[in-house]
């Protein structure tokens, strides 16, 4: 079994800036392991603090406590006051965390972004002090599976500290860690539990705190929350354990403080119909709802019903509590006068019979009934019951007990309910983080059962501190042969032995008179505590004083405790005529609530009445061996002024504080001690590869050893000679037991290491783990790229075999659809090549027709005289527009060169004039010109008549391009 106490300092946390000194000595590079000095009074200590506090804007700096030098209270108050001020509100104490409340929201402190960075970092102690690495260390030593594997988080402080607000940071950062880092298939699951599991916290603050004269937000219950985690580290569940509620406060609010927030809740926040349905019209007057103008923060009466809803409790359950709640409201306006004749029960006041009728309506009991066991008490004599009129103080405190019984059973009701809805099966997980949040200590004007039972509460979690670690650490470290001085602390077992003690106590004499039955006198139980317990130095008593009481000198101060009333608190009586009451109800919540009360003390029969400090301190034994089977991570919280003013810092308040818990004396342990401890066998399983694997040879032998140090501390050497050979770090100043600065010390059966040793061999093994995986990889993705290889190259040989038949199959086709192609346009261009000839005449038939000799003149001048019949007309020289613009079909044929023969080609093709003036156009225009064909000898034939040319381009300068045939034939042409 591992035990390891990790430190929670920042990285460098066991480290000091060169030129510091710690205990008188100069440390180079790490901490020096001498003995602090005691802070004293001397000259020369007194110049070290004021040589120290000199440098006053440097006192903010200083992340971890470790390093201030001297180590005295005013040195300490010094450096929180200094980064309260700068609002730096966390602080490291070597193995705690200091938690100053700054009293005001403070932005982006907690944010969803700020989780996530404390999460992914690497080192996260390297990051400012936050609790979210409080948080981080814990779930990360879930990871590492180091015993005991189990994590608790201890938060602790005086009431106003800002307890529940440090538990709920908590509750939130697991529930985002574990929803992060889940995957696609368990996220909805994941995030519905840790949506439950946040849910819880608002309905159990409602039905647990109260606003008191030193916090607004005060539990009045001590709750222990386990996070159930499975293998893979995600929130599967959570359980939830109580631990004695004070419900005392229902029907008892002292001065100046406030009922439970759940009534005021409803108050401020239900609707018309539901008031009508409570019976709580507006403006009514409640004796236990103390100081209802006052409004605080937790007063979400919407928040508290939706919470209700996630979990599943449906309308209807939830208009069964919240009835239950209002007739406990009505029934506080019940009160009694006494009768004039005392064989009679007393008298109602006249008002009180409506408010007695709408409790009972609220609870679904018979009026008459309940107000007869109000009033009248059944004796058991024998086989025969007498009934006996109850005076007027009973009557009240029937009706005080009858409020605080309700409410506790439905407390307890809505605990169990929850724990059904957030719950994992046992299968489901295998590790849990818990979080602890009790009351804190707490000082009155008066102070009875309740503040006994919660500051003995609290000297059990400082014993469970001392125990853990300011004591235990210390034998430890002298029973595995390390040279050490003891650190003196304050140890609070003498005041526990007052308390609990096995012999005789205060709450075994509590006890004994509880089950006296007899009426309790205060006098002469004040007069038997003195004679029973005038030996411990713990408790005092005031002999001047007329009020019974004890003083107890507790770890945070002294408490004055008054005794009347304590036994009567202690006995806890419920009277069986309620219970049998409460069984008949028609409210189906109520019904079964008390009907497996019943159950349950039925099985207990026989058995002698368990009083409230002995379960409370049963309850608390079996929390503390949960702790003691769990690594803890302790929190403080510092109060800086009991006024609760933001940012405001009282050196008086919270110097008491600091020497209360300890917070010096855990400071010094952790400068000058070893905060992990790890026995050989699991210091071997964990860092024996890096001798396996390192191929450095040690340059010392083992047999340099002390003789009975062999086998497994021979192994242990030889694994840190490796690791501080492998940093190049003198053996001799970091192995040698003898000096007092070494980095590590091997005891009889564990290895002690600092921080930065720890850190060392964690750096060593995750470079012999990355070059195993390295090779793991090489040696993987070779045989993945052979594989590979022997893939593509079968592939390339089916795929070039199906390529070549492919590409076969369309050359085939191919060369078919060219034979098609070939032949069509062969036949296509004998047809083209038939019609031209059939359509055009020849030259040789042109001169032998008969042509008409033209006049000389006309000739001479290039005029052109045109026949009026409709026959093949020869013009030579003379443009083609003019010469076909009065015949409606006319072959032409001209033989021209150069210059004319251009312009008799673009006459023909009815090109318009340049200018506009005119456009010849000849009759057949619209038909299209027939063809164009360039002759032998120069010669041009044209035939202007219908043909398979009837869309050829005729005027292609009106493009940019001429295409088509008209390119190919004036190509020939020109």
């Amino acid at each position: 079994m591992v035990v390891t106490v990790k430190s929670m300092s920042s990285a460098d946390g066991g480290r000091v800036r060169p030129g510091f000194r710690h205990g008188g000595g100069t440390v180079k590079g790490f901490v020096h392991k001498d003995q602090f000095p005691r802070p004293n009074l001397n000259d020369s200590l007194e110049g070290e603090i004021q040589a120290f506090l000199t440098d006053e804007d440097q006192l903010h700096t200083y992340d971890d406590l470790t390093k201030v030098n001297p180590v005295t209270p005013t040195t300490v108050l010094k450096c929180l006051q200094a980064r309260y001020n700068a609002r730096v509100f966390y602080t490291h104490a070597g193995c705690t965390l200091v938690a100053l409340n700054p009293f005001q929201p403070i932005p982006d402190l907690y944010s969803v972004d700020v989780m996530k960075e404390y999460h992914c970092a690497p080192q996260p102690q390297e990051l400012k002090p936050h609790i979210f690495i409080v948080a981080e260390e814990a779930y990360r030593n879930v990871q590492g599976q180091l015993e005991p594997v189990n994590q608790s988080l201890v938060v602790s402080g005086e009431s106003g500290a800002g307890k529940t607000w440090t538990s709920r940071c908590l509750m939130k950062y697991y529930a985002t860690v574990a929803a992060s880092s889940s995957v696609v298939k368990s996220q909805d699951i994941v995030g519905r539990i840790e949506r439950r599991v946040l849910d819880s916290n608002p309905i159990m603050e409602a039905f647990g705190n109260a606003c008191t004269l030193r916090n607004n937000n005060s539990s009045r219950f001590g709750k222990y929350i386990q996070l159930q985690l499975d293998r893979s580290q995600l929130l599967v569940g959570a359980s939830v354990q109580t631990y004695l509620l004070e419900k005392t406060r229902v029907a008892c609010q002292p001065a100046n403080e406030r009922n439970f927030h759940i009534y005021y809740q409803m108050i401020k926040g239900a609707t018309d119909e539901q008031r009508k349905d409570w019976k709580m019209p507006c403006g009514q007057h409640f004796v236990w709802l103390p100081n209802a103008e006052k409004t605080v923060e937790e007063d979400c009466f919407h928040e508290t019903v939706e919470a209700m809803v996630h979990l599943g409790i449906n309308a209807e359950r939830q208009r069964e509590i919240f009835r239950i709640l209002a007739g406990i409201l009505q029934l506080g306006n019940v009160n009694f006068s006494p009768s004039t004749d005392e064989s009679q029960p007393c008298n109602l006041e006249e008002q009180s019979k409506d408010f007695l009728q709408r409790a009972a309506e609220l609870f679904s009991i018979p009026t008459e009934e309940l107000q007869l066991a109000l009033r009248v008490r059944t004796l058991k004599a024998g086989k025969q019951s007498v009934l006996k009129p109850c005076s007027q103080t009973e009557c009240s405190m029937r009706r005080d007990c009858l409020a605080k019984v309700i409410y506790a059973q439905l407390f307890e009701w809505l605990v169990a309910f929850i724990n059904n809805s957030i719950c994992a099966d046992k299968s489901m997980w295998c590790n849990f983080i818990g979080i602890l949040d009790v009351y804190g200590f707490e000082c009155f004007q008066l102070n009875n059962l309740e503040q006994l039972c919660i500051n003995y509460a609290n000297e059990k979690l400082q014993q469970h501190f001392v125990a853990h670690y300011l004591r235990a650490q210390q034998e430890e470290y002298v029973s595995e042969g390390l040279q050490w001085s003891f650190v003196k602390y304050q140890d609070n077992q003498s005041c526990l032995d007052l308390i609990e003690g096995s012999t005789v106590s205060v709450f075994s004499l509590l006890n004994e008179e509880s089950r006296l039955n007899r009426a309790s006198d205060c006098k002469m139980f004040r007069v038997r505590l003195e004679k029973e317990l005038c030996d411990n130095v713990n408790i005092s008593w005031d002999k001047f004083s007329k009020v019974p009481h004890f003083t107890v000198a507790h770890y945070a101060g002294k408490v004055n405790y008054q005794i009347q009333g304590m036994v009567e608190k202690n006995k806890d009586p419920v009277p069986p005529e309620l219970n049998s009451l409460l069984q008949k109800s028609d409210n189906s919540l109520l019904h079964q609530i008390f009907t497996d009360k019943e159950t349950d003390n039925m099985t207990s029969k026989g058995l002698s009445k368990v009083t409230v400090v002995s379960k409370f301190k049963n309850s608390l034994e079996s929390l503390m061996k949960i702790l003691h089977t769990t690594t803890p991570h302790y929190t403080r919280c510092i109060k800086p002024n009991h006024d609760c003013k933001p940012l405001t810092f009282k050196k008086e308040e919270v110097i008491m504080q600091l020497e209360a818990c300890g917070i010096v004396e855990t400071i010094h342990i952790s400068a000058a001690g070893f905060p992990i401890r790890i026995p050989f066998t699991s210091f071997l399983q964990r860092y024996g590869l890096i001798a396996k694997y390192s191929n450095f040879q040690s340059e010392s032998d083992c047999a340099n050893l002390e003789s009975d140090n062999q086998g497994l501390q021979q192994e242990v050497e030889k694994v840190l000679r490796v690791v501080l050979q492998n940093q190049d770090v003198d053996l001799s100043h970091c192995l040698d037991s003898d000096k007092h600065n070494s980095w590590v010390h091997c005891g009889r059966t564990k290895v002690f290491l600092t921080q930065s040793m720890l850190d060392l061999l964690e750096d060593q093994r995750n470079k012999i783990l990355s070059q195993c995986a390295f090779v793991i990889q090489c040696c993987w993705l070779r045989y993945q790229r052979r594989r590979r290889q022997a893939r593509r190259k079968s592939a390339t040989l089916i795929q070039a075999a199906v390529r070549s038949w492919l590409v076969r199959k369309q050359v085939q086709r191919w060369n078919r659809a060219a034979t098609v192609i070939q032949d069509t346009w062969r036949k296509w261009k004998a047809l083209l090549k038939s019609l031209a000839e059939a359509e055009l005449d020849d030259a040789k038939d042109l001169e032998e027709e008969n042509v008409p000799e033209l006049n000389p003149v006309i000739r001479e001048r290039g005029s052109v005289q045109l026949s009026t019949l409709q026959e093949p007309v020869t013009v030579r020289g003379w443009p083609m527009g003019l010469a076909l613009a009065s015949a409606p079909s006319i072959t032409v044929s001209l033989t021209a060169t150069g210059f004319q023969k251009m312009m008799s080609v673009m006459a023909s093709l009815n090109l318009p004039s340049r200018r506009g003036e005119y456009k010849v156009e000849p009759n057949q225009y619209t038909q299209g010109l027939a063809s164009i064909r360039a002759q032998p000898k120069g010669s041009v034939k044209l035939h202007y008549q219908r043909s398979p040319l009837l869309y050829a381009d005729r005027q292609p300068d009106l493009k940019s391009e001429v295409t088509g045939f008209n390119e190919i034939l004036l190509e020939k042409t020109l």
